[in-house]
C-alpha cells in the first residue's frame, strides 16, 4: 500500500509513529531555546535521520512547512500532540506494583503524553491498601468490581510467569490497549492492541552493539 493510500485510510506506518514522539521531544527543546522555526533538514541533522524521511513522517499529520523557513515550532508541537493523542488524557490501570510498576507510578511525565494511572493492582499484602504518588493499590481481584469505570488502557508489569493470565483477565474486564513491559509475548483477541516494551530486549541490543566497538588504541 502506498503512503498516499495509507493517509487516505488513516493508517500511519509504525516506524513513523515511533519517530513522531521523538520529533516532538526535539521540538519542545527547540521551544525552550526560543527557536521559532525549524526545518526538516535541521531535525534530520540533529537526530541522524534522512531529511526526506522527516518530511514524509510529518506529512502524515497534514502539516506543511513554509518554503525556506520550515515549520513553526509552536504550531508543529500542537499538531503533533493532537495527532498522537497526547492532548487528551486517557485513564489507565497498572497491573503489578512491584519495582518497575512503582517506577512508573513515580513517572509524572506520563501525564504529558496523555496517560494517567488512576489505580494499581497487585497481590502483595504489603502493597495492597497503600497509595503510591496518590494512586491507590488494590488486590487484583478488585479489578472485576471496577470494570464499570470505562478504563480501556492497562499497563502490565507483573512477573513474567503471570503475564498471559493477567492479560487475559485485563481483556475480559474491558481493557482495549495493553502496554506490556514483561518479556512475554502476549496472545489475545485481535480487538486488543498490545504494545511490547521489553527493557531486556533493548538491553541485549545495547550489549551486542558494545561488543562490536573497536578497542581504543593505547599510547606506548
Amino acid at each position: 500500500m502506498s503512503a498516499d493510500s495509507k493517509k487516505k485510510e488513516g493508517l500511519v506506518p509504525e516506524p513513523s509513529l515511533r519517530r513522531l514522539p521523538v520529533y516532538l521531544a526535539y521540538l519542545k527543546l527547540a521551544r525552550k531555546r526560543n527557536q521559532e522555526f525549524v526545518s526538516s533538514t535541521h531535525i534530520a541533522r540533529d537526530m541522524g535521520v534522512d531529511p526526506t524521511q522527516v518530511t514524509k513522517d510529518l506529512s502524515y499529520t497534514s502539516i506543511v512547512g513554509k518554503t525556506r523557513v520550515g515549520y513553526e515550532v509552536n504550531t508543529l508541537i500542537d499538531v503533533l500532540e493532537d495527532f498522537l493523542g497526547f492532548r487528551s488524557l486517557d485513564r489507565a490501570y497498572l497491573f503489578g506494583a512491584g519495582s518497575l510498576g512503582n517506577a512508573l507510578l513515580h513517572d509524572h511525565g506520563l501525564d504529558q503524553y496523555g496517560l494517567k494511572i488512576i489505580a494499581a493492582f497487585d497481590v502483595d499484602p504489603k502493597l495492597i491498601g497503600r497509595k503510591i504518588e496518590g494512586v491507590p493499590i488494590y488486590h487484583v481481584d478488585e479489578f472485576k468490581k471496577m470494570q464499570d469505570n470505562n478504563v480501556e488502557v492497562g499497563i502490565l508489569t507483573v512477573p513474567a510467569e503471570h503475564a498471559q493470565e493477567v492479560a487475559q483477565d485485563m481483556a475480559g474486564g474491558g481493557i482495549k490497549g495493553i502496554w506490556n513491559f514483561t518479556p512475554i509475548r502476549i496472545r489475545l483477541d485481535k480487538n486488543v492492541a498490545i504494545q511490547d516494551t521489553s527493557l531486556y530486549a533493548h538491553l541485549a541490543v545495547m550489549f551486542n552493539r558494545m561488543k562490536h566497538f573497536k578497542p581504543k588504541e593505547t599510547a606506548e
